[in-house]
């Protein structure tokens, strides 16, 4: 099978390759060395993005978070394409990863020239918008990878940043301390101003305000992954997480992407909004 049709079959709506040496300026010492540790010698970072909007269903959750968490989903697919590689390239290592790994993988979808650069910071990739979750495949092969000019500049129409509450897209680009999807997931004390903005807020996890705004997201297309698309949670309220220990929690939600920082934040986004 071709790269094409792996990263199809796999269910990637797009993807693309870059140098590993073309990702050097975007890496800090520190991400370089773990980069290193992975894969002694990195030569090839493969980028694919898989669509998840499954509708404007109503709900006091982030829609990225709303099916099986993502991280699990995308190496899951990823894996698919890694180990068909792995059996051309025996000598070689492959390293799936989404958004759990030193690399950049933004830059690296853009270098690959698979979607425009977001004002948002997020990559725009029609007709999904920026609904898309992007994944990594890291390797010291030498793949041929397609040749593409890197991506444009969306078109900088203002609308997500008018859109932001908190004022976390500026001229240099996104603020993440100010970003209130962050502001959520965020443990212990927080501000008065912080807490003002979650009083406001009509998500309990994540932020969709930037994205809804986009001109790009008017309508996108809905994900075919039934991991993003069947068994969704939609909202969260009290009585949902009401007596439930560290544990059971991550018994009943450990699949979902909201679920990694425990229920501790979430019981206080929805006391809250309470108040």
């Amino acid at each position: 099978m071709t790269l094409d049709e792996l990263f199809a079959a796999a269910g990637a709506a797009a993807w693309g390759g870059v140098a590993f040496r073309r990702l050097l300026p975007f890496l800090s010492t520190e991400a370089l060395e773990k980069v290193e540790a992975l894969c002694p010698r990195p030569r090839t970072v493969l980028t694919a993005a898989f669509p998840y909007y499954a509708g404007a269903r109503p709900g006091n959750l982030s829609l990225y978070a709303r099916g099986e968490d993502y991280h699990r989903v995308v190496v899951r697919r990823l894996n698919t394409i890694c180990d068909h590689l792995r059996q051309i390239y025996p000598e070689e290592s492959f390293f799936p990863s989404a958004d759990s790994s030193p690399l950049p993988e933004r830059e690296a979808a853009w270098l690959s020239g698979i979607g425009l650069r977001g004002a948002s910071g997020l990559l725009i990739l029609p007709p999904h918008g920026t609904y898309v979750f992007l994944g990594t495949i890291l390797t010291c092969a030498a793949l041929e990878a397609p040749e593409r000019p890197p991506a444009p500049d969306c078109p900088r129409c203002g609308a997500c940043r008018a859109a932001c509450p908190a004022g976390a897209l500026g001229e240099g680009g996104p603020d993440p301390s100010r970003c209130l999807s962050e502001l959520t997931q965020r443990k212990g004390e927080l501000t008065e101003a912080e807490e003002a903005f979650l009083r406001a807020h009509p998500l309990i996890w994540g932020c969709d305000f930037c994205q809804r705004a986009c001109p790009y997201n008017a309508a996108p297309a809905r994900s075919p992954l039934p991991e993003f698309s069947t068994d969704l949670v939609d909202s969260l309220e009290s009585a949902d997480l009401e007596g439930l220990t560290n544990r059971a929690f991550r018994e009943k939600y450990g699949n979902r992407a909201f679920a990694w920082r425990g229920p501790g934040p979430l019981r206080r986004n929805l006391a809250l909004r309470r108040e």
